[in-house]
């Protein structure tokens, strides 16, 4: 993980702050529009042992101090670190886990949201059994039109699931201290721009981590066309790059390569194909867990 010094926390140094179960990370980036319903979504849990450690990464908008009140109004519970210059979002979850003091990590993007009880239950998990290091969540896409579908990870995902499918998605996870630990945190080379979440779970599974899913959609991801539009071909080879890297790591067969390659396809589809393919996809989504 890279040592990247980070700003004081807000408390002072000479208080006796009791380390908090739960550390949320967050990097923000001209983020203004969102990150006060992203936020409040976390004053609203039930669970209340937490602090959450966001990182502005150098946001040209208001981003910054909308942070920085929050944490002047709620003493105790935020840390905000500022980066000079723009980042990008590896280095700025590292710099939150260096920050972070909390026995777990969740994650949380400035522009989602998450339910009252998302804290809560999967707290509820690593307490009640050692044996899982991780535990996500499904997610509910959401736009200003209201609710729309499901994103349901598969329950149980092991090893072998990177062959198929992304194993847990990542805005939603509570992991364990020692994930992070071990893992040396979020690779913050270039390959992995927009894909250090892929790049993570190669190296999770690699280490024998077990992690699980619950099937309620605890976490509101916002419908965002942009994203699609920024995954460049740059973007989509180097994605092909960690996928054959990490089968590698993993000690996969090469008849598994074969969905690497697939991925390469992408590289020249236009953009509106790619959002037609996204809509078409959503069409035929089940309407949700049971």
């Amino acid at each position: 993980m890279a040592e990247y010094p980070h700003d004081p926390a807000p408390w002072s140094e000479h208080e006796c702050v009791t380390a908090p179960t739960v550390s949320i990370i967050m990097g923000a980036y001209n983020a203004e529009s969102t990150i006060r319903e992203a936020v409040d979504s976390i004053l609203a849990q039930e669970f209340t042992d937490w602090e959450f450690v966001i990182c502005d990464d150098a946001s040209r908008d208001g981003t910054l101090e909308i942070c920085r009140q929050y944490a002047r109004e709620h003493p105790g519970h935020f840390q905000v670190i500022a980066n000079e210059y723009n980042a990008k979002l590896s280095a700025t979850l590292n710099r939150c886990l260096v920050a972070a003091r909390g026995k777990y990590i969740a994650r949380m993007d400035a522009d989602d949201v998450s339910t009252p009880d998302r804290l809560g239950k999967q707290v509820a998990v690593l307490d009640s059994q050692p044996d899982i290091h991780l535990v996500g969540t499904a997610m509910q896409r959401f736009s200003e039109a209201g609710l729309s579908t499901f994103v349901v990870p598969p329950a149980r995902p092991d090893r072998n699931t990177l062959r198929r499918e992304i194993p847990f998605c990542h805005a939603t996870i509570l992991a364990r201290r020692e994930v992070y630990e071990r893992t040396g945190g979020y690779n913050e080379s270039l390959r992995t721009e927009r894909g250090q979440d892929v790049d993570l779970w190669f190296d999770f599974f690699a280490l024998g981590f077990v992690g699980i899913n619950l099937a309620e959609p605890l976490y509101l991801v916002r419908e965002d066309a942009a994203a699609i539009r920024r995954r460049s071909v740059k973007v989509r080879w180097n994605g092909f790059r960690t996928l054959v890297i990490g089968y590698r790591k993993l000690g996969y067969p090469i008849h598994w390569y074969v969905r690497p390659f697939s991925q390469l396809v992408k590289v020249i589809v236009p953009f509106r194909m790619l959002l037609w393919y996204r809509r078409w996809q959503e069409r035929g989504t089940a309407p949700g867990p049971a």
